[in-house]
């Protein structure tokens, strides 16, 4: 056992010896940070639930490295933005601009919010109209009073 520990304690120390600091991914921090900036306004294509910054999906670091050369060549955040947009639509963005094209992302959610409670209340409606009214009878209800006052003796 003692032998098993000693062999485990080796491997960790060995490993961890080789283990190195990540690579910035570029060489200027100002650069790196704009990016980041930039790509956390914008939604991964793939994962549509990230932003691009986040995601690590092939086409998302295809994005980020195309965003890095259009910073290095001098472009402007808003021209970085609407070269995307151009490129991939207003879907790309995170909170895309209020037009009548982008509508449907706007009021979509909300409109499918009010249309199922619509449907549900009337669903509701109907089946409570459905439902055939029972009275009780004077039996029934004597009945449900032995039980409720033999619980109450009971408990």
């Amino acid at each position: 056992m003692k032998s098993l520990l000693w062999i485990l304690l080796a491997c960790v120390c060995f490993n961890t010896s080789f283990a190195k600091d990540a690579a910035p991914l570029a060489d200027d921090p100002v650069i790196e940070q704009r990016l980041i900036n930039i790509s956390e306004e914008m939604r991964c294509l793939v994962c549509q639930n990230e932003s691009l910054a986040g995601s690590r999906s092939e086409l998302a670091n295809d994005l980020r490295r195309e965003i890095r050369i259009l910073i290095q060549e001098g472009k402007s955040d808003d021209q970085i933005r609407s070269f995307m947009v151009e490129r991939y639509g207003d879907f790309v963005l995170y909170r895309p601009p209020v037009k009548p094209i982008t509508w449907l992302l706007w009021i979509g959610p909300f409109a499918i919010l009010v249309i199922g409670i619509a449907t549900l209340l009337r669903y509701l409606r109907r089946r409570n109209q459905n439902m055939p009214s029972t009275t009780l009878s004077a039996a029934d209800n004597q009945k449900i009073d032995a039980l409720l006052n033999q619980e109450k003796r009971d408990g």
